[in-house]
This record gives structure tokens, sequence and C-alpha cells, in this order.
């Protein structure tokens, strides 16, 4: 194993040493901790500094709370960079010991580190797959209540779109994140920019813009809801063929994985010395796996890019 990985192993083992020892710490001191939560140094932990340390590269800091607030996951930005870089350092210290290269432990370590940002737009390109069928009838109750409310204000309407509970699917919780933010968080731009990274298509954008000239104008956007309504009905055969692209794209994205298990589990089962040798013992065989691991993780993550640029 090269010095890299061995340092990151060691980096590692710090790590989870220190997060192990701090939890035992905070189960043995609970009391003087929800003491210490009404004075000062409540604000001086390793958590609050490290906290402060991340938001200072707001560009990265704000990318990822966007994204894990529009997937609605509780978890800190800061706290899930950490978990990224601890898988950073475990894919060094591994990749070195396996692969026993610079090759193999830089790639290993990031397609370690990078995994978490990979589920996590995975997971995003889910949900936006699964609100784009739901999007033309949320719309349409939208513009139902906004006509029965008086075509005055958007977040009256917002209101009773949520409260009748007459979304479909995942919509539901889109508009109750859309109103609560709206209600609390004060930034109104920051709440639609949430709305339109959910959604994630060009009808989302629209809806989006109609309904910040409602809020920053207070114009009445009636008709204007009316055009796109109009627009979208128009447009829904066509949706329909892009969402059977996009899931074409999936279904290839996962082929590679599925031919290398096959080839793979076909030579185990057929000749497992062999195999076990040229595949584990052999540098050119871990060479070939790591390879074909780069090659699955770029695949996915280019399916992920058509993914983004069919909605």
């Amino acid at each position: 194993m090269n010095k890299l990985s061995t340092a990151a192993a060691a980096s590692l083992l710090f790590c989870l040493m220190f997060i192990a020892l701090y939890h035992l710490f905070k189960l043995w001191s609970a009391e003087q901790q929800l003491r210490s939560k009404l004075a000062y140094r409540a604000n001086k932990g390793w958590r609050k500094k490290l906290t402060e340390g991340f938001r200072r590269y707001s560009w990265l800091h704000d990318h990822l709370n966007e994204l894990l607030e529009t997937l609605r996951l509780k978890i800190t930005p800061a706290t899930f960079a950490c978990v990224s870089g601890l898988l950073l350092l475990a894919g060094i210290a591994s990749g070195g010991l396996f692969f026993q290269s610079v090759k193999g432990t830089l790639l290993f370590g990031a397609l370690l580190g990078f995994f978490p940002y990979t589920i996590l737009r995975a997971l995003l390109v889910h949900r936006r797959m699964q609100t784009q069928m739901d999007f033309l009838p949320a719309v349409e109750l939208f513009y139902q209540c906004y006509l029965v409310t008086g075509e005055r204000h958007v977040r009256v309407a917002l209101q009773r779109t949520v409260e009748e509970r007459r979304l479909l699917g995942p919509m539901q919780l889109v508009f109750e994140q859309l109103y609560r933010n709206l209600s609390v968080r004060g930034d109104d731009e920051a709440s639609l920019r949430l709305l339109s990274v959910s959604l994630g298509h060009l009808w989302a954008d629209y809806f989006v813009h109609i309904l910040r000239v409602a809020l920053v104008e207070g114009a009445p956007i009636a008709d204007s809801l009316k055009e796109l309504l109009t627009d979208m009905r128009k447009a829904r055969r066509a949706g329909e063929q892009e969402r059977n692209r996009l899931l074409e794209i999936r279904v290839a994205n996962f082929t590679p994985i599925l031919f290398l298990a096959l080839f793979v589990g076909i030579n185990l089962r057929y000749n497992k010395d062999n195999s076990y040798y040229y595949y584990i013992v052999d540098p050119m065989g871990r060479d070939m796996l790591l390879n074909a691991m780069v090659l699955i993780f770029a695949s996915f993550l280019m399916g992920l890019w058509l993914s983004r640029k069919k909605m």
C-alpha cells in the first residue's frame, strides 16, 4: 500500500475514532449538554466551527443546501460534506490496498467520494419523473382555486390548493413545500427556485415565472395560467414520448452493471480458482475491474445528464 493510501487510512481511522469518542462523551454528559444550550458555550463546539468553516464556500454550501432541501432530506450540507470526505478517505485507503497503484488509489477514492452526490442527483431525477405526469392536473387545480379566491392573492390560492388535498402523487408534497416556504421563509425568490429545481422541466419554469410576476408585481395571472394550461394540453402527447425516452435512458444506465455481474458470475460458476486469480490476484485483472467500475460510473453520470436535458 503506497504512502497516500496509508495517510488516507490513518486520517479515516482518526476521524472515525474522533466521531465515536465525541458521541460517547455526548451520551455521558447529556445533562451538561442540555444546560449548555442556554449558554454561550453551545456556539463554540467543533460542529459549529465546522459548519461556519464550510459556509465560507458559499457556492458549494448553497448548492448542497438547495439540493437537500429540494429532496426534503433532514441532513445539513456540512454533514453531507463530512460523509463524502470520509468515503473519499475510505476509497483512497481501500483503493491503495486492493489495486496497489496510483491510478487505482485515486480513481477508487473519487468513485466513493462522489457516490453520495450521485445518489442525490439520481433521487432528484426520480422525483422529477414522478411529478411530470401530475403537473398538469396540479396547475389546473391551482387555476381553479385562483379563480375562486378572486384572482388577487396567490398565497391564498396556494393555501386552498394544498388544503383541498386533491393533488396527485408527489405534487401534494411539492405544493406544500412551496406554500410553507412562501409563508415562513421570507425569501420568495429562493422558494420559487426550489419549486423549479424540484420539478425540473420547462413548463415548471414558465409556472414559476408566472408566480414570480404575481408575487412581485401583484398583477393578475389568470390569463397567463389559462394560456399555460392550453399549451401544456397541446404538448401532452409529446411529453409522453419524452417520458418513454427517459425510461429507456434509465434502463440503459443499469445494463452495464447487469452485464458485468453476468460475465463475472458465469466465470465464477464454471472456474472459481482461475476466476479468483485473474480477477483478484492478477494486477491486470484488478485494473480491468477498476476500468469497468469507472466506465459504469461514467455511463450512470451521462444517463443523469441526458435525463436532465430531456426534461
